[in-house]
């Protein structure tokens, strides 16, 4: 059977049972308790069997064809990928399930009728295990099916399913394929010597308990099912091979693997486990990229990053000096399109992430593969690399730990972890003492921050409207800076967070006045303003006027809800890949940190300009509102990155288009934005893109500036400002002549002293200093002086004007020199290299305080000396 008749056959036998084909999830698990993957078919479903979500399906029951990873956490087959004949880091999970409806009867009979009749499989090979205290089970097994006694197997652990420490969870009946004595030793699945040998191809969970804390089971009060299937194994078993490698999808990968490395299967060991492992990660790596992971240094992006090295790194191994994962993702896509056309909607942006990855990686091995066979070649046979070269490889060249660590393994020999974690450790020492300097949080501050809130509860903020309000004094804490942070029981002023920059203005009253230069959280909800005393001292109890600067917080009203709309406008441009990664929200200006792979180009920037600008002309109503997140993820709110959000979170809907979660400050309507302009597009960090831009006030005074600008550089060239650019391109013209009219002089002039060199010459060779030429200026002089009379051979080394060293040697055809061999050793002898031509050769270098010891070593070379 191949895999896509494989997944009709699972399709078609459920919904024929009233079951609802549901389409595979993304490989992001969007529930709180997930892992960092999807990593089984139920993960989708968790909600409904928590009771946390309706059913939407009538009858209750669905089933599904789930892409799953498992690569990170407490699933991770990473490390047996290419060894073990049926791990995989991706693979798919068939599955069928049942919400309070049908139980273990109908689950283990139609498990039973799909294997027989549908797979047609012999029942004679296929054990089956149940857990220890599961009769029901069992009985079912002997009297519905008919299926043997002797080859039902009770196990414990292995037959229990449970989703954590307390919650759902029930025993399980797991459907086993005999691969026959060759693979292992008799004795069933319960055997752990026969694992080889038997190996589980379906799993039927039945949940019908629930896990008290106490540890206690109590039945539930709706029974659930839960199977998963995977599908690969099951196509092994169809073709009765053990490993999944035989099955068609990933042997048609194994062996574009061959195609792609001139490398086939039983070459060795080490070749079969990389050819293995391409053909494994072809589809993780293309997977994971089309669902939006995007390769970084953090979470989920560094295990995708993880797995496109690892890929790199077998294949470099097999000698591979080509790119190697685009080809390999463009088959996967070929192969598996069909069945998940997300594939084939993100083909270009799968292909060119994995090119790029693999473009900067392959640099990074170069360097630090040389630099870590030098370190072994020092280290004894089974030896220990030591700790401080993983972390040289690590800190200075970016060659990633787990990549030295699987290298140092692979040949053998051991990693000293300790030596690495503590060099490491001395690094954030050192990095955290080099900070320490004007740091802020005293412990006594922060116990007194602590007593604070304790005391008088979090701040009341009342400044989305109103900008200056009467309060109390409820706290006062001098700081080491010599300002004083003040608290209140309510306040206007913004306090820094989600990317918005604190408020600033004025605190009077009581005989007090001070100027708030931020406004910050001493600690979650608890607003510290960082005062200026001017007059007088804060006192506790004390009831002042808390204003903020309103035009400074208007203009960083206007700067958050243009950020908003930057957000929509990149991803209608680039790709609804572009997610938020961080920002900063001031009066001045706006940063957005965003994921993207390659520069934004001019034309993208004015498409994404003209997009916020037409918005903010449309002058649409914003609306910013509390509800429940629930409500939010309905509405299609997107959450911005780094931000925590409890059961209750503030909406933005700012005009048509852009719907996010957010708390900060924002104008009444888009037109209050004023025209917004990107003044800068740059690189962050990989496959991280920062644009800062600005807004209102800020567009206009840029224009005038540069209109200043403009109108002075006409004036300085003395052309009017609209011939401008003619006035430019008639003074360049100019500058070309005269830059041509000086080189043809200095070119006659370098040529004119030939004369006075040539009459220099010893034995026929002239050995000089000339300074002040450029090197093809040295080099026609060089040549003129061979050309005369008696010469045979010339040296010339100097300094040019731009710094650093030339150097020249001209010999004639029959003079029996060799002009590169004339200047070799001094060349290096200034720091350079180059000329190796036997008649006429031109080098630099940059060490000008030695050209007359190398003038030295050029005569020696001539003979001279």
């Amino acid at each position: 059977m191949h895999a896509h008749e494989l997944r009709r056959a699972w399709t078609d036998f459920w919904t024929a049972r009233g079951h609802a084909d549901v389409p595979s999830s993304g490989l992001i698990p969007h529930h709180p308790s997930a892992p960092m993957f999807t990593n089984s078919g139920m993960m989708p479903f968790v909600s409904y069997f928590t009771g946390e979500e309706q059913v939407p399906w009538t009858p209750p029951r669905a089933s599904s064809i789930q892409r799953c990873v498992r690569a990170g956490g407490k699933h991770n087959d990473l490390d047996d990928i290419g060894r073990s004949l049926r791990h995989l880091s991706f693979f798919e999970m068939l599955g069928n399930f049942s919400f309070g409806d049908y139980f273990k009867a109908d689950a283990i009979r139609w498990a039973w009728e799909f294997t027989t009749d549908v797979l047609g499989l012999d029942a004679e090979r296929i054990w089956v295990t149940c857990h220890v205290d599961d009769d029901e089970a069992v009985e079912l097994w002997v009297d519905e099916v008919g299926f043997p006694i002797e080859r039902i197997q009770r196990l414990d652990k292995d037959n229990f399913w449970e989703m954590g420490d307390t919650g759902p969870c029930g025993p399980s009946s797991e459907l086993f394929w005999d691969f026959g004595p060759e693979h292992g030793p008799e004795g069933g699945p319960a055997n752990p010597a026969s694992e080889a040998r038997y190996v589980e191809f379906w799993n039927l969970v039945f949940q019908q308990f629930f896990r008290r804390d106490d540890g206690s089971l109590r039945p539930l009060d709706s029974q659930n099912i839960d199977t998963g299937a995977g599908l690969e194994r099951i196509l092994g078993v169809t073709i009765d091979r053990a490993s999944v490698f035989d099955t068609d999808e990933l042997a048609s990968l194994v062996r574009r693997s061959e195609e792609l490395t001139g490398v086939t299967l039983g070459t060795s060991d080490e070749a079969d486990i990389a050819l293995k492992l391409l053909a494994d990660h072809a589809r993780t790596m293309s997977f994971l990229v089309a669902d939006g992971v995007v390769p970084s240094n953090e979470d989920r992006g560094f295990v995708l990053r993880r797995i496109i090295r690892r890929a790199i790194r077998y294949a470099y191994l097999l000698d591979v000096d080509k790119p190697i994962t685009p080809a390999l993702a463009e088959h996967t896509i070929e192969l598996m399109a069909d069945a998940y056309p997300v594939l084939s909607e993100q083909a270009d942006l799968i292909t060119g992430t994995l090119a790029r990855e693999e473009d900067a990686f392959r640099r990074t091995l170069r360097s630090g593969l040389a630099i870590l066979d030098g370190a072994l070649d020092d280290v004894d046979a089974g030896g220990e690399l030591p700790g401080t070269v993983a972390f040289q490889l690590h800190d200075t060249y970016g060659f990633p730990l787990e990549v030295t660590s699987e290298i140092v393994e692979d040949r053998g020999y051991t990693l000293d972890r300790a030596g690495f974690d503590t060099a490491m450790a001395d690094q954030r020492d050192r990095a955290r003492a080099a900070g320490k300097k004007g740091s802020l949080a005293a412990g006594d501050e922060a116990d007194a921050f602590a007593a604070i809130l304790g005391e008088h509860g979090t701040t009341e903020f009342v400044g989305r409207e109103t900008f200056d309000v009467d309060a109390r004094i409820v706290g006062v804490v001098p700081a080491a800076d010599g300002t004083t942070s003040v608290f209140l029981d309510r306040t206007p002023f913004y306090a820094e967070s989600g990317g918005q920059v604190g408020d600033t203005g004025t605190i009077a009253g009581d005989g007090f006045a001070g100027e708030v230069h931020d406004a910050l959280y001493a600690v979650p909800g608890l607003v510290r303003h960082v005062v200026a005393v001017t007059d007088g001292e804060p006192v506790v109890g004390a009831t002042v006027r808390a204003a903020i600067d309103v035009a400074r917080r208007d203009a960083i009203r206007r700067n958050h809800t243009a950020t908003h709309l930057y957000h929509w406008a990149l991803r209608e441009v680039l790709g609804p890949h572009v997610k938020q990664q961080g920002s900063l929200v001031a009066p001045d200006r706006l940063r957005f940190d965003f994921s993207h792979f390659e520069a934004v180009t001019p034309d993208q920037v004015r498409r994404i300009e003209d997009l916020v600008n037409a918005d903010v002309l449309a002058n649409d109503a914003v609306h910013h509102f509390e509800t429940t997140k629930d409500e939010a993820a309905e509405l299609g709110a997107i959450a911005f990155f780094g931000e925590k959000y409890g059961d209750l979170v503030r909406v933005l809907e700012a005009g048509p288009h852009s719907t996010e979660l957010c708390g900060g400050t924002h104008v009444r309507r888009t037109g209050d934005i004023g025209p917004s302009k990107i003044v800068s597009e740059s690189s962050i960090g990989s496959n991280l893109r920062r644009i800062e831009a600005i807004t209102g006030f800020g567009p206009i005074d840029r224009i005038r500036g540069e209109e200043a600008e403009l109108a002075d550089a006409a004036a300085r060239i003395g052309v009017p400002r609209p011939e401008l650019l003619d006035g430019i391109d008639k003074r360049l013209a100019e500058l070309k002549e005269l830059r041509d009219e000086v080189k043809a002089l200095k070119a006659k002039l370098a040529t004119g002293g030939a004369d006075d060199l040539a009459a220099q010459a010893v034995d026929g060779v002239v050995v000089a200093r000339v300074d002040g030429l450029a090197r093809d200026d040295l080099r026609s002089l060089g040549v003129a002086v061979r050309d005369r009379e008696g010469v045979r051979g010339v040296v010339l080394v100097g300094a040019p004007d731009g710094g650093g060293v030339a150097l020249v040697a001209a010999v004639a055809a029959d003079s029996g020199l060799d002009a590169g061999a004339l200047i070799a050793d001094a060349a290096r002898t200034v720091k350079g290299g180059g000329g190796k031509h036997p008649e006429l050769a031109v080098a630099g270098g940059k060490d000008p305080s030695r050209i007359d010891e190398a003038l030295d070593q050029a005569r020696v070379a001539a003979g001279i000396a």
